[in-house]
């Protein structure tokens, strides 16, 4: 008899089923991961919600496809793998074998564009393909999500060992704390007078969600004078405290003007050097503009998908506050490994581990998903 692999697959806009596949054959290089935990991100959510357009404008434009199976931040264990996978697919080189716990890079990237071959590590790349966003599970080898009991995973995957002493519960933030690299990219500016991001400045957190988390951590180790984090959750701005947030401000009991003016206030009223706009809603993209001081610089990294537009004051809002807007949509494959040794190093600082506050199993999907929008929750993860 045939063995099949059971998994969660949305089918359209707000429709899972759980539908069984056979055991997929290993092409040369590639490898089978036994799937020990999926987190849910803003952009499954999106899709779920039926927002499934993007790179919109840029050549890489997507509309996601149905059926798929969901799932690109994850993490398993090698349950098969061909002899030039166990040599070559390891990003740093590493040799790998059944039993090793892995994650990997979502994004399968052409090699060829001209983004993929002058731009260091961030997968701009023109061809988009990624597990669990574009790659439908109608087609064989169907099982290129991680809301799958395995997933296959092809020879041009960028797969990183995970180290020893990270469970799985830490290791499925990989790929959240690789988009903290967008930290590092603002670092970049800071060889420029007041640009960038320098230490001893104040940053702002618009959304503290998984994502803003993880940039509040890394914003304090990376030596951050005073964070601001905003939320309309009171539960989500308590995580915020625990990553290393110096004040809070709650959007629900608050408007755009007390905020911008408590922002301020709590910088002698020049406001913020650095705002990081974690929201997946375009609507506090202009608030985050007018916390900033004159000169200051902001990243733009929530609205990964395609969420509608607003009004923008070219004068007012760029050249007259003179900013610096940084757009990032994606992480560099480079980042995983300094993901991961920050995720270890600083373990007993933060409550990574705690991080995921929500489990579910395959036939719950569409829980899963509807917790993940609950104010009260963090990190959502399907565990086949």
């Amino acid at each position: 008899m045939t063995h099949s692999v059971r998994a969660a697959v949305l089918t359209a806009p707000g429709r899972y089923e759980v539908q069984e596949f056979p055991k997929p054959e290993l092409a040369d290089g590639a490898l089978l991961m036994q799937v020990e935990m999926s987190g849910i991100c803003g952009t499954d959510k999106h899709t779920y919600a039926g927002e499934t357009k993007q790179y919109a404008g840029t050549p890489a434009e997507t509309d996601t496809p149905f059926p798929i199976i969901q799932g690109h931040e994850n993490v398993g264990i090698i349950a098969e793998i061909t002899p030039q996978a166990a040599e070559r697919i390891e990003f740093y080189g590493r040799t790998l074998k059944v039993g090793d716990r892995i994650t990997h890079c979502p994004d399968l990237v052409c090699g060829q564009c001209y983004t993929c071959k002058h731009v260091m590590g961030y997968v701009w790349f023109d061809n988009s393909e990624c597990y669990g966003n574009s790659l439908t599970s109608a087609n064989a080898p169907h099982l290129l999500g991680g809301w799958s009991e395995q997933m296959y995973l092809r020879p041009d995957t960028f797969v990183y060992k995970v180290p020893d002493g990270l469970s799985p519960r830490v290791a499925v933030l990989a790929e959240l704390m690789a988009c903290a690299a967008s930290l590092d990219k603002l670092k970049e500016f800071s060889s420029y007078a007041i640009e960038g991001f320098t230490s001893g400045d104040t940053v702002v957190v618009i959304g503290s969600g998984p994502l803003g988390l993880l940039h509040i951590a890394k914003a304090d180790m990376m030596g951050a004078g005073q964070i601001i984090a905003t939320d309309l959750s009171a539960y989500r701005l308590d995580w915020a405290k625990r990553c290393g947030a110096d004040e809070v401000i709650n959007v629900s009991t608050t408007n755009p003007e007390e905020r911008i003016d408590r922002i301020r206030e709590l910088t002698a009223g020049r406001g913020a050097d650095v705002v990081l706009h974690m929201a997946n809603t375009p609507k506090s993209f202009i608030e985050g503009i007018e916390m900033l001081k004159r000169g200051g610089m902001m990243l733009e990294m929530g609205n990964f998908a395609d969420t509608g537009e607003v009004a923008l004051n070219v004068h007012r809002h760029i050249c007259s506050k003179n900013i610096r807007l940084i757009g990032l949509t994606n992480h560099p494959s480079t980042g995983y490994g300094p993901a991961l040794r920050l995720l270890e190093r600083y373990s007993d600082r933060y409550p990574f581990e705690e991080m995921v506050t929500h489990t579910y199993g395959i036939d719950q999907a569409g829980q899963a998903m509807r917790t993940s929008m609950s104010p009260d929750s963090m990190k959502v993860a399907i565990v086949p």
